[in-house]
């Protein structure tokens, strides 16, 4: 099974058994909806959480897992990863990627030039940053102007190069 990245048990949260979780996904609604099935990894493998519910926290969530009602239940799981199965996660209209469907995706214009390494985003368009094969880093814009194709099967990106973009 595949997973995907969505946060971080970042601490315990009072004595119920709750977890203060950074947010790493622009789905909160989704990814922590009520009774759907999270995987926190540690050191045995991904273990399967039921959400019994969250709510936002100063920049963050506060998550309680079923069946996890006291301190002492979830403590353990405190700096620890949270995923989805990418089985669970709905597809996004064409044209639509997911930063995670970006990252080490090669980048070709004519030639190989690199591969994206992360997505970045910005306030008006995203930014792949992209790490050159003779070294080195640059940034795309995510946006049609440079962007020709993005096959996810043969795992490329094909841009349309500029002056001054390397």
């Amino acid at each position: 099974m595949e997973y995907i990245y969505i946060g971080k048990i970042l601490n315990t949260f009072a004595l119920k058994g709750e977890v203060k979780v950074s947010i790493d996904t622009d789905f909160v609604a989704e990814r922590y909806k009520k009774g759907s099935t999270v995987y926190i990894l540690d050191s045995e493998g991904y273990r399967p959480f039921v959400v019994e519910h969250y709510r936002s926290y100063k920049g963050n969530l506060i998550v309680k897992f079923k069946d996890h009602d006291d301190i002492n239940d979830i403590e353990r799981y405190k700096g620890n990863d949270i995923y989805k199965a990418k089985a669970d996660i709905e597809p996004l209209a064409d044209g639509g990627y997911y930063f995670n469907d970006l990252i080490g995706l090669d980048v070709y214009d004519d030639k190989k030039l690199g591969e994206v390494i992360d997505v970045e985003e910005g306030v008006r368009y995203n930014l792949l940053r992209v790490k050159k094969i003779e070294g080195g880093v640059f940034l795309i814009p995510f946006i049609p102007v440079f962007i020709q194709d993005v096959d996810l099967k043969e795992k490329r990106i094909y841009i349309k190069m500029i002056e001054g973009l390397l």
